[in-house]
């Protein structure tokens, strides 16, 4: 490796995916390495891009959320790139806080329906058993 470019090895163990992955992000044309025969040689360009996909995961973003960004970014629009990363990053926030909203809700029921189980198990246990 030089410090320009990373095996898809070296890839693999920065940033923690898998080969598959990468040659799936690379079908995907969001990745696109130096092709040496076999070998593929990743530049800091996408090391970057890699990083930007993965966050972009994390927050939710669709791989064709993501493919928009970079590709604007790509293209120079630095303004307008900026502007669609942060009204989607708020649209994902808002579906993210109601799933947790949600979420926390369920587990508030499912509490209470614990409690009237363990209630329940607790009278049946203190009750003389039936011949």
């Amino acid at each position: 490796m030089t410090e320009e470019t990373m095996t898809i090895r070296e890839m693999c163990d920065a940033f923690e995916v898998t080969p598959r992955t990468l040659r799936f992000y690379e079908a995907k044309e969001l990745l696109s390495p130096i092709r040496q025969g076999q070998k593929r040689l990743f530049t800091k360009r996408d090391r970057a891009r890699l990083k930007l996909i993965l966050r972009g995961k994390r927050f939710g973003f669709s791989l064709e959320e993501i493919r928009q960004l970079l590709d604007l970014y790509d293209m120079g629009e630095s303004e307008q790139q900026l502007n669609r990363t942060f009204e989607l990053a708020r649209h994902h926030l808002a579906e993210m806080e109601a799933q947790r909203d949600e979420l926390n809700e369920a587990i508030s029921e499912l509490k209470v329906q614990l409690e009237w189980g363990a209630k329940q198990l607790e009278k049946r246990n203190m009750k003389p058993a039936v011949a």
